[in-house]
C-alpha cells in the first residue's frame, strides 16, 4: 500500500521487528549504578564526589572511560587514603550522563553507603 506521498506504509510486521537494534548486554556496575541513582545514593560531580572521599561517606567510585588524567589522579589518591574501592567504566562521559537521565556529561560519580 502506498500514501499520497508514494511511500509504502503498512506492510509485514515480522520483517519490521527482524530489523530493530539488538539489546546489549548491561554489567552489574551499570545496573548497580541505575539503582542507586534511582534511591537518591549516587552523588555526581568532581568536588562533591571528593568531599565525600574526604570525609569517608563513599563505598565506591565509579569514573568515566574519557575522565581527564588530573581528576582521574585526584580521585584515585584520596580513595586510596580511604581505601574505596574504584571502576573504571566502558562507557564515556556522555553515556553516563545520559544513563543517569541528566542532560550533561558525568565523569565521576560515588555511592554512598
Amino acid at each position: 500500500m502506498h500514501n499520497e506521498c508514494g511511500q509504502e506504509y503498512g506492510g509485514n510486521l515480522k520483517s519490521r521487528r527482524t530489523k530493530m537494534a539488538k539489546k546489549k548486554e548491561v554489567s552489574e556496575e551499570v545496573k548497580l549504578l541505575k539503582s542507586k541513582v534511582q534511591d537518591n545514593k549516587a552523588v555526581i560531580g568532581l568536588e562533591t564526589v571528593l568531599k565525600q572521599l574526604k570525609c569517608g561517606a563513599l563505598s565506591q567510585v565509579f569514573l568515566a572511560s574519557n575522565c581527564p588524567a588530573k581528576t582521574k589522579e585526584d580521585i584515585l589518591h584520596y580513595a586510596n587514603m580511604v581505601k574505596v574501592s574504584i571502576v573504571e567504566l566502558k562507557l564515556n562521559n556522555e553515556e553516563l550522563g545520559i544513563l543517569c537521565k541528566k542532560n550533561f556529561f558525568i565523569s565521576v560519580m560515588g555511592i554512598v553507603e
